[in-house]
Formats: C-alpha cells, structure tokens, sequence
C-alpha cells in the first residue's frame, strides 16, 4: 500500500497518516517501515520488512514432575513460597500451575487428639442416638426432639480487624482500646432444641430456649463524665465456676425449658445435653436433680463424648451464624453487647437451626465410618434445595 501511494520514489502527502488509520498503528510505525524498506533498496538488498520481534522471550517453561510433590513433608507445604524452595523452582510457575488445576490449595484446621478410649466413647455416643427399632432392617437416628444442647461462648465488643465501605471524601474510622489483647468480652450461655413444624411445615416450636449472658451489676464507686457514683453498672464474669453455672441451669435453663416447652410433649423426658468442661455440672448434682424433677417435667443432664465439640449443634454451626449477626452491630458497652448478642440470637430461623441438627447428624455419620476418629469432612447435603423442594429429611439414614 506505501509503494502504492509513491510518486516519483517518494510518499504522496498525507500517505503515513492515512495508511497508519487505515491499520490501527502509529504513524511513526509506518514511517519505521517506509524507511527500512528505502534502506535496503539503497543497500541493494531483498526489502524485508518483518516485525524483529524475537519470539520465545521470556522465562522458559519449567517442567515440574508432580510426584516429586508427593515426597515432600506435609508440613513444607504451608504456602507456595515454602513449596517451591522445596522444589527449587520459581514461585511463578507453581502459581500458574495452580491456575491450571494441576495442584489446589487445602485450608486444614487443626483438630483435637484421640486417644482409643476417646474413639470408643465418640462411637458410643453416636450408636446410642440411633433409633433401636431400626437397628436390624436400615439403621436411622432418632428425631432428637428431646435434646436441649448448651454450651457457653465468648462474644467480643469487636473484632480486631474490621473492613468499612466508605464514601470517597468521608474520613476514615478510629477504633482504640487500651490492649488489643484485652479486648472487651461477655461469655453467654446458650439452649437449644430442635424446632418443630406441623405437616403444612408451620412452625410450632422454634427451639430457641434462650442465651444468657454471665454479668453482674455493680454501683459505680466514682463519677465520670458517663454516669453519677451509684449507678448500677453492668460487668461481665470472667471467671465461670460451677456454682454459677448450676445457678444458671436451675434459675435460667430449667425456667425456659418450662416456659417455652410444647405442652403436648411436656411428659417426655428431656435430655440437656453439655460437654466435660470443668464448670459444668455432672447430671447427680443433687441441687439440679431435686430442681429438675418438678412441675411435670422430667429433665436430666448428659454428656456428649470428650474432645467432640461436633457433637454440638451450637459448636457446629450456630453460634457462628450468631456472631455473624452480633458483628453488624456497633455497640460500646457492655449492655449494648448483651442486646446485640440476644437481638442475634432471637432473629435466627428456625429452619437454619433444624438444618444444623441434621447436620449434626451427618456428622455422625462420618464418625462412625472413621471408627471413632474425626479424619472426615463434613459431606455437602444441600439442605436448602431439598426445603425448597419439600424433601428435607427429619432423620439421616446411618449407611
């Protein structure tokens, strides 16, 4: 097209700008062009004008043999720095190798340690929640309708680390405390049992029992710019003993279970369901028993197995989806803690809870396939698809 535009030897005016539109480039390119292929003419040489771009640039394609990978201690894996000094190969290949599916990432969480006793005891546990008139044809769990599960959590004023959205010209947010490490905490202590629904899939019992938080109000000793000496203040225990967890059992616990109990049930006995730590209560407490046995109701302790905190509907799922909500709150006091923490709890739904009981059992299930062990991954059941569809089981069959 240039020798086209040529008279005489020399360019027509106007030729570079319009050849340079025509093939979306500089001018300056097509001027380098014109002038190489002048040069060689002059030089009386074939004209060649082709890119000099050299190909194959760059870092060379390094070859990985995977199973090297497989020799490599577990432990020098924890990041692809880590992976590719062991394999004495750049941190870029591995990364593009990673993109390609050739090696994933894993995010492993550490778990307790089992002894046998403790396996034996996990194994136990889950045989004595299957149903026994199922157990010679196909063995299925019971519906769990009787278990109460309690367990205590700390809740933090915030969390260290927070993201914001902000506007463009807005100023960014200030967050002090006077020791990260001390940061302000209330321990709560939660009750749960598995909602119920009629047949039309009606809620006729949400199961939430209640969350109460381990305070105490103090009168102020001196004056502040915030309140008079003598104001009631409320303080956070931190140091839970077993006498006051049997106070909150007896005068709290038992009291709600009393309230919000169904009526048509009320003659069936139910289970409080706790872990072994040290300030909690065994089930022959004579404070608890003598307090449990009244008004019709027969309410009896247990424990689940140790180092299972699976076991736990509230440990298993719950209390997250609490403090997930308890997190889009801002509060800066201890009584506003307190009412984020029981706003959270009582805007749960109950369906979210009842998968969370299923999924308790689907952790049984994979308990007893390890004999005892907790080297299992919690298998996806996609509960809120068989809701939608009206599947949802109420018992998980033990294959």
């Amino acid at each position: 097209m240039l020798l086209e535009q040529t008279v005489g030897g020399e360019l027509k005016r106007r030729a570079v700008k319009e050849i340079a539109t025509k093939f979306f480039v500089h001018r300056k390119t097509v001027q380098r062009i014109w002038k190489r292929a002048k040069s060689c003419f002059v030089n009386g040489a074939a004209i060649d004008v082709a890119s000099k771009l050299q190909t194959h640039s760059g870092h060379k394609r390094v070859q990985i043999d995977l199973q090297r990978i497989s020799g490599i201690d577990l432990r020098r894996r924890t990041s692809l720095r880590s992976l590719s000094k062991a394999l004495k190969v750049p941190t870029t290949t591995l990364h593009r190798r990673l993109k390609e599916g050739a090696i994933r990432p894993h995010t492993s969480a550490v778990k307790p340690y089992l002894f046998e006793d403790a396996k034996k005891a996990r194994l136990r546990f889950c045989l004595s929640m299957l149903e026994p008139s199922s157990l010679e044809t196909q063995p299925v769990f019971k519906d769990m309708y009787n278990y109460v599960h309690i367990d205590e959590k700390w809740f933090f004023m915030t969390k260290e680390s927070e993201q914001f959205y902000l506007l463009p010209e807005e100023p960014e947010p200030l967050r002090t405390c006077k020791s990260k490490r001390f940061i302000t905490k209330v321990m709560f202590l939660a009750a749960v049992a598995r909602p119920r629904f009629d047949s039309t899939g009606t809620e006729t019992f949400s199961g939430k029992i209640g969350i109460f938080p381990f305070t105490y109000k103090e009168p102020a000793k001196r004056s502040s710019k915030n309140r008079a000496t003598g104001t009631l203040e409320t303080k956070a225990i931190t140091a839970v003993t077993k006498d006051i967890t049997r106070s909150c059992l007896i005068e709290k616990i038992l009291l709600a279970i009393r309230a919000k109990w169904p009526r048509c049930n009320e003659t069936e006995t139910i289970y409080i369901q706790q872990d072994n730590a040290k300030p909690h209560i065994n089930g022959l407490d004579a404070q608890f028993v003598e307090a449990a046995f009244g008004g019709g109701f027969d309410i009896r302790l247990s424990l689940q197995p140790p180092s299972s905190p699976d076991m736990n509907v509230l440990d298993l799922g719950f209390f997250r989806e609490i403090q997930s909500l308890q997190h889009q709150e801002a509060p800066t006091t201890i009584d506003e803690l307190v009412s984020a923490v029981d706003k959270s709890f009582e805007e749960q739904s109950s369906q979210s809870l009842n998968q969370v009981f299923l999924s308790w059992q689907a952790c049984m299930v994979e308990v007893m396939k390890n004999f005892g062990g907790n080297n299992y991954k919690l298998p996806h059941m996609g509960k809120d698809r068989l809701l939608r569809n009206g599947n949802l089981p109420v018992q998980l069959q033990c294959a």
